[in-house]
């Protein structure tokens, strides 16, 4: 690929990455960043007020920071306030604090798809971290597949709820199509990516996966961390109807999931099939439950979900 396709564009890059309290990762992040073969012209900073040294290195890198208290932080507005900031530059890369950039070409390649005017938004690759557990592996793995793809309202009858797949951990929007469409949802409890997705898709637009852009991006939860993070997955879905209607529900593509995951521990790692069971349960009662989060007295739904800050923003 050129060295020059960000001239090639004829595009400005901001790269918007959300903190708090990143610790040794966070510096591996952006010093991974700083060493692209192209430069983002700008790296904004929204930190929720960390005490540790995450803004000491932002700054030592040249970023830009800005602050926010941890209760105003949410994944969707506090996103779409840095990029109503950055509205001049062409192309925004949202990056997660945990994810390092795995090669120095990444974010070249992850904009390269934009050469398309079609394409408003393009998901990179997510490699797992080095030090990966058997069932993190396998979802980056399964989730994020060697083959690359450009995806469009005709692959919805294929692919269902897939075709509107994207991560913000590793993404990155064409700016006027992200203003166009509203930018992400201000109040959401997480997925705010596949909801800007989901309306890019409807509205005749394409998104790339990009595989030959990679981050090393992953987590080691635990079964109860499972079970709170698809609570909050299911309280997505019941706040947005929509997608689950016009894309399809998760079940088919969570049953094939299950089968891989399975599969793939009994060739590598067979011990962590009863680990993996009990994960597997722990998901499914967590997202039904947030299927009925409004059957749920407030205490419980703050009890039960992994993003605690949602529910102190919302506590009707």
């Amino acid at each position: 690929m050129p060295n020059n396709r960000k001239d090639e564009i004829k595009c400005r890059i901001a790269c918007i990455i959300p903190t708090f309290n990143g610790g040794s990762v966070w510096a591996k992040c952006i010093d991974s960043i700083y060493k692209q073969s192209i430069e983002a012209d700008i790296v904004y900073i929204v930190d929720s007020s960390s005490s540790d040294n995450t803004i000491k290195i932002a700054q030592s890198y040249g970023s830009y920071v800005t602050n926010i208290i941890p209760t105003e932080f949410n994944h969707g507005g506090t996103r779409n306030m840095a990029a109503k900031n950055l509205a001049e530059y062409d192309i925004l890369i949202f990056l997660t604090q945990d994810a390092i950039l795995a090669s120095q070409d990444a974010l070249m390649q992850l904009i390269a798809p934009f050469v398309d005017p079609a394409v408003a938004a393009v998901c990179g690759r997510q490699l797992p971290h080095d030090n990966a557990n058997p069932l993190a592996i396998h979802a980056r793995l399964f989730n994020y597949p060697v083959a690359s793809c450009v995806k469009s309202a005709a692959d919805i009858p294929r692919l269902g709820i897939k075709t509107a797949f994207m991560s913000n951990s590793f993404a990155a929007y064409r700016s006027k199509v992200f203003f166009e469409l509203g930018g992400f949802p201000d109040n959401t409890i997480l997925a705010e990516d596949m909801y800007l997705t989901a309306k890019m898709i409807k509205a005749g637009y394409k998104v790339a996966y990009c595989a030959e852009a990679a981050v090393k991006h992953s987590h080691n939860y635990t079964p109860w961390e499972e079970f709170r993070r698809y609570f909050d997955t299911g309280v997505f879905h019941a706040s947005e109807p929509w997608i689950r209607e016009q894309f399809g529900g998760a079940e088919g593509e969570g049953m094939r999931f299950i089968r891989s995951e399975l599969f793939y521990l009994w060739q590598n790692a067979p011990y962590w099939i009863p680990r993996a069971l009990l994960t597997i349960g722990c998901k499914a009662l967590g997202y039904k439950l947030g299927l009925h989060f409004r059957k749920l007295p407030w205490n419980l739904r703050h009890k039960l979900g992994m993003y605690k800050a949602y529910w102190l923003q919302n506590r009707n």
